[in-house]
């Protein structure tokens, strides 16, 4: 159990906190966040007595460090123009589409990266003062880039990881953007840097030899080092790719209840119980492809390779950063796509696309996935995309087709899948066929291999291994992070 004591040996920095705070009346308590990453991170936080630095959600509010859950958090706070400038503007309007290959254009403004580098000082500050000697420290993603120099600086004795959970582009994109070497030079803090794919290392340590013109061979990269006493030395710094993954077990154990069966079952009744179901949940972002696998759905239906009275697709958009405007846009074009197809091919008591713009909790989505014959995800560019991975975890029946994005981190992986190229609508549209019309022999021999792989690599696999290479990274009397088994 962790204690309000001064320092920790293991801390995790990332742009929230593990939890989010709920209120009611004046009154408030912490409930835990549904992510991955707290998923991932929560088992090795409670076997370190780990402290957990991050935003907790609420603009120009401060709370005290307190303990949850075998954790010490430390809350950062930020105002609201803060989370306008540093959160929405420059982490989700210029990194986020610039990381994801300029498929929506990313806005450039000074007082952008201005708020950017002042939040991560505070964040690296946050950290430092939590840090024990020689302590490890492990930052979380695209938002926080400059902490690990910052930190640094302030704390040579840290071993320093970071993990980038999207994509690392192509230098003809990176070098677009206007602070590419602070940025560059800011994870160059670490002594280890992870990425989803190999490929994403490999754009990194070009951007690297690009813009710096060290050293990059492989995964090894050599960055010259200051001395106190003005001399300079090299330093090893590793970036590789370590593909994240979910909590398999999780989902198995929710797939195999009586209620999550029967509630699939139940779906598949309130849908009309149709005789394919296709699938698809998203976050509702501009990268995902809902635009492409609804318009090869509509095609379909009106070639008359597919019929309405006997598929659905059913399309999961979780709200998703309401306030900036091309998600606005996203929005209003997805529901008048949905409303054309429905208008076009639908009937009364039966639509052609059943769209549902909320989120759900764990248990309904996977009965979801247990209710659908085909899951679509199109990504046009994502990091991971940890759907495919819950989807074939929920999948115990050893049932449904998984057709996936060549440019989702998961395509690297999931191999089994029918992998196929989003922008090629008639490519994805025979893909969809292939899936309706598999045999079940084959669904079985190609889910049996998709189950295979996520089981051994679960998130606890991804955890362990970063962490086992930021461990040969410390230097010699750096304490050693337990293994979340030996909690």
């Amino acid at each position: 159990m962790a204690t309000p004591q001064n320092t920790f040996g293991f801390v995790v920095v990332s742009n929230r906190l593990p939890v989010d705070r709920v209120e009611h009346g004046g009154d408030g308590q912490w409930q835990r966040s549904p992510g991955g990453l707290v998923t991932a991170l929560e088992p090795v936080m409670q076997a370190n007595d780990g402290a957990w630095v991050g935003w907790p959600g609420i603009a120009d509010r401060e709370f005290e460090p307190f303990e949850n859950d075998g954790a010490w958090l430390v809350p950062v706070p930020l105002s609201e123009d803060e989370v306008a400038d540093y959160y929405e503007g420059f982490s989700n309007d210029t990194l986020w589409p610039l990381y994801h290959d300029v498929i929506a254009q990313p806005s450039y403004h000074r007082e952008w990266w201005e708020a950017y580098v002042r939040v991560n000082q505070r964040f690296a500050d946050a950290a430092a003062k939590v840090a024990d000697e020689k302590a490890l420290v492990w930052v979380q993603d695209y938002q926080l880039q400059l902490v690990p120099a910052m930190l640094r600086e302030q704390r040579p004795d840290l071993t320093i990881g970071f993990f980038n959970h999207i994509p690392f582009p192509a230098y003809g994109i990176y070098s677009q953007l206007p602070w590419r070497k602070q940025i560059v030079a800011g994870l160059l803090g670490a002594d280890v840097i992870g990425f989803q794919r190999a490929a994403d290392a490999g754009n990194f340590a070009r951007a690297v030899r690009r813009l710096f013109g060290y050293s990059a061979k492989g995964t090894h990269l050599e960055v010259p080092e200051t001395r106190p006493d003005g001399s300079t030395e090299m330093r090893h710094v590793v970036a590789r790719h370590f593909p994240i993954s979910i909590d398999v077990a999780g989902y198995e154990e929710l797939a195999r209840t009586a209620e999550v069966q029967a509630r699939a079952a139940e779906i598949r009744r309130e849908l009309g119980d149709p005789a394919i179901i296709m699938l698809g949940v998203d976050r509702l972002d501009y990268t995902k492809g809902i635009g492409h696998r609804m318009k090869a759905f509509g095609e379909l239906l009106a070639d008359g390779r597919l019929d309405v009275e006997s598929s659905m697709l059913v399309q999961v958009a979780s709200p998703s950063r309401e306030r900036v405007e091309t998600y606005k846009t996203l929005r209003d074009e997805i529901e008048l796509t949905v409303g054309r197809i429905n208008g076009d091919y639908g009937h009364i008591g039966h639509q052609a696309i059943n769209y549902l713009h909320q989120s759900y909790p764990r248990d309904e989505m996977v009965a979801l996935f247990l209710a659908a014959d085909v899951m679509l995800v199109t990504a046009l560019r994502d990091g991971m995309n940890l759907v495919a991975k819950e989807y074939v975890a929920s999948r115990i029946d050893e049932g449904g087709v998984l057709v996936l994005s060549e440019f989702a981190g998961a395509a690297d992986e999931l191999k089994s899948a029918l992998l196929i190229n989003p922008h090629d609508i008639e490519g994805l549209k025979d893909a969809m066929m292939t899936a309706v019309s598999m045999t079940k022999k084959e669904r079985q021999t190609r889910m049996r291999s998709l189950r295979k792989r996520v089981r051994e690599h679960d998130v606890e696999f991804w955890s362990a291994s970063f962490l086992d290479v930021l461990r040969k990274a410390s230097p010699a009397g750096a304490p050693d992070v337990a293994d979340p088994g030996d909690a």
